[in-house]
């Protein structure tokens, strides 16, 4: 299964990409301290925060960000939406962006999708193929993980599924019960290294012309390079992080 757009799949982009992720991450923080800037009472803006210093954004970033937010030094108002289309060979793409600007951000997209024999489509033309996940991620190259140990309590924490990688382990809960998930399992010992809530394909797609595969490749790229975009998924079953 392609894990292109999840979480595990953007680790090493965050890593090499960290100045733009900061950027993505700040816009978040911003949007989830409209709602109070304390994050011991707003438990979005504490989400947004545990993300950004799970990324290594440093506590001035992140604190400029809340005042931002908060309209303490002023900013951006900036709204959440979603674009759907098809990428080259068919495969089915949801982009997810923050921005201050919906006609730039519509015409990027669209220059994006034209330019790599994609087509921007409708709401809802491809959403139905994904399914929304709580998604926990534990590096499985970074430390020791006991399979069965971390099968039993994330069953115990109200998960419904794990799945094993080479390189990781994913656990899937109901979305709306990511935040209890997570608590419970860091308290049983397996605190994740990177959790969100997910957009899981339901059904796969696979170019079979190299051309293809190489435009979908460069589309994504471009739209993940765009500072307005926070996610692209797609149901394809290759794993570009990988190759």
């Amino acid at each position: 299964m392609g894990r292109h757009g999840t979480i595990a799949g953007r680790k090493a982009a965050q890593d090499s990409k960290r100045a733009a992720v900061f950027t993505k991450y700040a816009r978040l923080i911003m949007v989830a301290a409209k709602a109070g800037g304390d994050p011991d009472y707003n438990p979005s803006l504490r989400t947004a925060i545990d993300k950004a210093k799970g990324i290594g954004m440093p506590n001035d970033n992140i604190n400029r960000a809340i005042k931002k937010g908060t309209g303490e030094l002023g900013g951006s108002n900036f709204e959440e939406g979603q674009f759907e289309g098809y990428g080259a060979g068919g495969v089915a793409v949801v982009v997810e962006v923050l921005t201050d600007n919906k006609n730039r951000t519509t015409a990027s997209v669209k220059h994006a999708f034209d330019k790599f024999g994609g087509n921007l489509g409708t709401p809802g033309c491809v959403s139905y193929m994904f399914d929304k996940k709580g998604v926990l991620v534990y590096d499985r190259e970074e430390r020791e993980i006991d399979e069965d140990e971390l099968m039993e309590a994330m069953l115990d924490a109200g998960a419904d599924d794990m799945v094993a990688y080479d390189d990781s382990f994913e656990v899937m809960c109901d979305p709306n019960a990511i935040e209890d998930v997570r608590k419970a399992l860091t308290d049983a010992g397996f605190a994740p290294d990177a959790w969100d809530v997910e957009n899981i394909p339901t059904v796969q797609s696979t170019p079979t012309d190299p051309s293809q595969i190489t435009n979908l490749r460069k589309m994504i790229e471009l739209l993940e390079d765009d500072d307005d975009v926070q996610k692209v998924y797609t149901n394809c079953s290759i794993d570009f992080d990988e190759e």
